[in-house]
C-alpha cells in the first residue's frame, strides 16, 4: 500500500516515512500542500501535517476529499481539541496529535483500512482467498469447502490477517488489534499462529517475517492440499 506523508520538516517526515517501510508500506513525502495536491490521487492512503507553510492544511484535506475517496489521517498540534474536530469535518478518517509513535500510527492506518476497504468481500460478508473463505457475520470459515473450526482469538487473528494480504503487521499491530493491548504477553502470537497455520493444513498461508511480525498470502498462490501438518 501507497502512504504519501505530507510533512514540512524534513527530520519528521523521514522518520515517519522510515518507518512506515519497515513495516512494509511504500512511502514517501512532500513538504509542501501544493505538492501534494499534485500527486495525492496516486497513493492509497494519506498522512496530511495540518500545519504546512504554505498552505492551509485543512484547505488541503477538503480540496483531496471533494475529489477522492483516499483515506487520511491528519496530524495536528498536541492538546488542540479544535483542530482535531476541524480536521475531522475538514474529511480526514482519523485525527491525531503530533506525540504519536510509528506503532500508533501503523495500528490507525490499519483500522482505518479495515473499514473502509472492499477487500475481496461480497455483499454477504465473505472474505476469499483461493480456497479459504471467511464468513465475517456468522464468524465461519471453510478451507476447500471444509468448515474448519477455530477458537474466537483465532478467527480474529486470521480476519486481521486475511484483510491486509501481503502486509507485515508487527506483533505489536496485532496485539493492537486483535488483542486491543500494545504490549505481547509472552508467546500469545506465535502460539495463535502455529495454531492456525496447522489448521491450515499449510504454514506458506502466514509467513513470519524475521525480526519483524508476519504476513498473510493471498490464497491464490497457495496450492498445499488441506490436512497437510505444518512445519
Amino acid at each position: 500500500m501507497r502512504v504519501l506523508v505530507i510533512e514540512d520538516e524534513a527530520t519528521t517526515a523521514e522518520s515517519i516515512v522510515s518507518g512506515l517501510r519497515r513495516h512494509g508500506f511504500e512511502a514517501d513525502w512532500v513538504d509542501s500542500g501544493k505538492r501534494a495536491l499534485e500527486i495525492h490521487q496516486k497513493v492509497d492512503f494519506i498522512v496530511l501535517d495540518l500545519g504546512l507553510p504554505d498552505t492551509d492544511g485543512l484547505e488541503v484535506c477538503r480540496r483531496i476529499r471533494k475529489v477522492s475517496e483516499t483515506p487520511i489521517i491528519a496530524v495536528a498540534e498536541k492538546q488542540n481539541e479544535l483542530e482535531r474536530v476541524l480536521g475531522l469535518q475538514a474529511g480526514s478518517d482519523d485525527c491525531i496529535d503530533r506525540s504519536y509513535g510509528i506503532h500508533e500510527l501503523v495500528a490507525r492506518i490499519h483500522a482505518i483500512m479495515r473499514r473502509i476497504r472492499p477487500t475481496r468481500s461480497t455483499a454477504g460478508g465473505t472474505l476469499a482467498h483461493g480456497p479459504l473463505h471467511i464468513d465475517i457475520p456468522s464468524r465461519e470459515v471453510r478451507l476447500h469447502d471444509e468448515p474448519m473450526s477455530l477458537t474466537r482469538k483465532e478467527f480474529d487473528l486470521l480476519l486481521t490477517l486475511a484483510s491486509q494480504p501481503g502486509t507485515v503487521l508487527t506483533r505489536k499491530d496485532l496485539m493492537a488489534q486483535v488483542w486491543h493491548d500494545t504490549w505481547a504477553k509472552g508467546r500469545t502470537i506465535d502460539t495463535h499462529v502455529n495454531s492456525l497455520r496447522a489448521k491450515l493444513g499449510c504454514s506458506d498461508w502466514i509467513v513470519t517475517v524475521r525480526g519483524v511480525g508476519f504476513r498473510f498470502v493471498p490464497g491464490e498462490d497457495i496450492h498445499a492440499p488441506y490436512g497437510r501438518e505444518s512445519a
